[in-house]
């Protein structure tokens, strides 16, 4: 399965309808939570998600509508015994933060939890593909995240009866290449890798574009509506409109808004401001909303 599900969409400021931030991604056995604010545990349970399948934590910022829920997770995680190790991916400057949120109170602390901090050259190799940081412009150290599984190749049941490739002569063509004188080429189609980038808490700059390009769902932030774009700009982050203009200039196949001032009581007004720079798919997030991956291209 490959979805979304969407826990928490305020900025800085919870309200009666929105919960601090908290994106859960499930990309087949890769499952990344995504900027655990402040009552992400209890927006799980709400969701009807356990912890157990996470794999992977990765916080943007230390700001705490971003990572103020990450003590309670990892206790959770150990509650919970979750027995495989759970990767933390954090901005290496950082590290203090991360520290004092690791070990907040006194708790059975039995998981194993695996810091990975995070610099401009960051790779870590998931088994959902490729997951890549980049720094953005905030007040303080921020990154972005990309996931992009690598392509492959589909085999075509007609092409390799065609060719009378069956049985273990199938696994062989996907290992080595070939089967004989078949060649993997002759008997599967092309099978395009997908993509997602997270994208939160900054201004306008070059590795937005980055993180975005070509990706078939971007999250990314919608703080301000245009009418605000002046302190927008002076507190690093972005509009409704500049959300979905990056959406465009970057082929991005899905967009999903978040990130909400409690300022805006209506978030009509989000859709309406980004629908005139992106006519793809958009959805305008609200918490436990479920987003299904895009199919493929």
């Amino acid at each position: 399965m490959r979805e979304l599900i969407v826990l928490g969409t305020a900025s800085q400021v919870p309200t009666r309808h929105r919960n601090h931030n908290g994106y859960l991604l499930r990309f087949d056995d890769e499952v990344i939570l995504f900027d655990p604010g402040e009552g992400t545990q209890r927006q799980l349970l709400l969701a009807g998600l356990p912890v157990t399948p996470i794999t992977r934590i990765c916080v943007t910022h230390f700001h705490g509508d971003h990572s103020l829920g990450l003590p309670g997770i990892l206790q959770r995680i150990s509650l919970d015994r979750v027995p495989h190790p759970v990767s933390v991916h954090y901005p290496a400057g950082g590290q203090e933060f991360y520290h004092r949120l690791r070990h907040a109170t006194s708790y059975w602390d039995n998981a194993d939890i695996v810091p990975s901090p995070v610099g401009a050259a960051f790779v870590a190799e998931t088994s959902a593909g490729r997951l890549t940081a980049l720094p953005l412009r905030h007040s303080i150290e921020t990154y972005g995240y990309r996931l992009t599984e690598p392509d492959s190749r589909r085999m075509v049941p007609e092409l390799l009866a065609a060719h009378g490739i069956s049985g273990p002569a199938v696994g062989e063509l996907q290992r080595t290449g070939r089967a004989g004188a078949v060649t993997l080429e002759q008997v599967s189609t092309e099978r395009p890798g997908q993509s997602m980038a997270f994208v939160m808490d900054t201004g306008l700059c070059d590795n937005v574009y980055a993180l975005a390009q070509g990706v078939d769902l971007l999250v990314i932030e919608s703080t301000f509506l245009a009418e605000d774009a002046g302190m927008a700009a002076q507190v690093g982050h972005l509009t409704a409109g500049q959300a979905a203009a990056v959406a465009r200039e970057c082929g991005v196949r899905h967009v999903v808004l978040t990130h909400f001032s409690q300022r805006y009581p209506d978030p009509s007004r989000f859709l309406e401001e980004a629908r005139k720079e992106f006519d793809g798919p958009i959805t305008v997030a609200e918490d436990l909303l479920r987003v299904p991956f895009p199919g493929r291209r």
